[in-house]
């Protein structure tokens, strides 16, 4: 991919799901979201829009069964495009960060585009198990399968939240922005792997 247009494009099927995502790095902002379950496409369009991503999901899942299918391989998918448009990250800032109030609610993300997939995340352990169609215990494993695919080193830290609609979008409001921040190219290092070994 090369570094003018950083753009992921992955089509993902299965007996479970069938998912489309394309993300452009170097976008607006502007989202088109459908996987089914109305608050995942609230969240997924929260990353689009503070990430400055443009970013089209539309999935077809077993909604039939629960939305664990659903959600899950939206977010491997996901991770794979954003690895796509990464291309091969010369020249960006490679970390970034972001911490987002939600009212009572806080999140703290810190990311490094590293290649290393590494998860570290805390949030309130009692909150409302669902959201509408969407299982809090989910937000976890979205983050799991995002950083597996995208190989990227994550942090996500809640110290406190009461509303669980707020703790789990200060989240994705949080990432969006972190991830914004670590993909955008540094005017101080055009041409430079932000690396000593050499590779990310």
């Amino acid at each position: 991919m090369n570094r003018e247009g950083r753009v992921g494009r992955v089509e993902r099927t299965t007996k479970e799901t069938s998912v489309l995502v394309e993300i452009d790095l170097d976008g607006t902002g502007r989202t088109d979201i459908a996987t089914g379950v109305g608050f995942y496409d609230h969240m997924l369009d929260q990353l689009g829009r503070h990430g400055l991503f443009d970013l089209t999901v539309k999935t077809d899942g077993d909604l039939h069964i629960d939305s664990h299918h659903t959600i899950e391989d939206t977010a491997l998918a996901l991770g794979t495009a954003f690895k796509q448009a990464l291309g091969d990250k010369v020249g960006i800032y490679r970390f970034g960060n972001c911490t987002v109030p939600l009212d009572e609610s806080l999140a703290q993300v810190t990311v490094d585009l590293s290649g290393r997939p590494y998860l570290v995340h805390t949030e309130p352990e009692t909150m409302a198990p669902m959201i509408g169609e969407y299982d809090t215990t989910m937000t976890r494993h979205i983050l799991e399968s995002f950083v597996a695919q995208a190989q990227i080193a994550l942090h996500v830290h809640v110290p406190y939240g009461r509303n669980a609609h707020h703790i789990v979008e200060c989240q994705f409001k949080a990432l969006a922005r972190a991830l914004r921040y670590a993909s955008e190219r540094d005017p101080r290092a055009v041409g430079i792997l932000p690396s000593t070994k050499g590779a990310l």
